[in-house]
């Protein structure tokens, strides 16, 4: 049954739109979380020492960020895989006729499909820079993310990584959520504008609000 679902082109659609939902929640989350830089090192740093404790003493230290983790890993995988499989699927289906004339891709096509590839590289780099330290500038210290950040964005192209994906992120829930909306059967002709307007609500106080750290470090706001 779940081969089944998952060999449907509406079960890759639904596997996208579940998983993009699972993210969705924990970037607003995240978003808020990163936030707390602007109220100094010491609400920074107690955030994330708070994190690592969530759920004591049920849960052991940090099994919870793992938990977290192991959830989002799978939801990207499923995400990504879903997404490519359904692009493959798409250019087989293509008439005979695109051989000799490609067909132009609609403005929402190419952007999911390009944000996605730069979301998808930007993450890594971002794991590497903030979590394991091995391609953070200036010396990483553990126990430290307030200082750790400000190193990142206290380089250029650490500035111009994290903003460029942050745009590419906000074009991918713009045009992702009613995509998924849509999926979940969310969508009809009285909301789809009202979920448009919540797509780029999301999509814009998301942006911002991520981009708000490095132009913080930029201006010395945060410092």
């Amino acid at each position: 049954m779940t081969r089944t679902v998952w060999d449907s082109s509406v079960g890759k659609k639904t596997v996208m739109a579940v998983s993009g939902l699972i993210m969705l929640v924990y970037l607003v989350v995240h978003m808020l979380g990163n936030l707390k830089i602007f109220f100094g090192s010491g609400e920074f740093n107690h955030y994330a020492h708070w994190l690592r404790t969530l759920g004591e003493p049920f849960l052991h230290y940090e099994w919870a960020l793992w938990i977290i983790r192991v959830v989002l890993v799978v939801a990207v995988v499923a995400h990504a895989t879903a997404a490519y499989q359904l692009s493959r699927r798409d250019i087989r289906a293509r008439p005979n006729k695109y051989v000799h004339k490609k067909p132009r891709s609609s403005y929402a096509t190419r952007t999911m499909r390009w944000g996605g590839i730069i979301l998808g590289l930007f993450i890594v780099w971002h794991i590497l820079d903030l979590t394991t330290g091995t391609a953070h500038p200036g010396g990483f210290q553990p126990g430290h993310p307030y200082q750790n950040v400000i190193d990142t964005f206290s380089t250029w192209y650490g500035d111009v990584i994290y903003i460029v994906a942050m745009l590419a992120l906000g074009l991918h829930i713009r045009h992702g959520f009613w995509s998924a909306a849509q999926t979940l059967g969310a969508g009809s002709r009285t909301r789809d504008r009202a979920l448009k307007t919540i797509a780029d609500v999301l999509a814009l106080v998301l942006t911002v609000g991520f981009i708000s750290v490095p132009v913080g470090v930029m201006t010395g706001l945060v410092s």
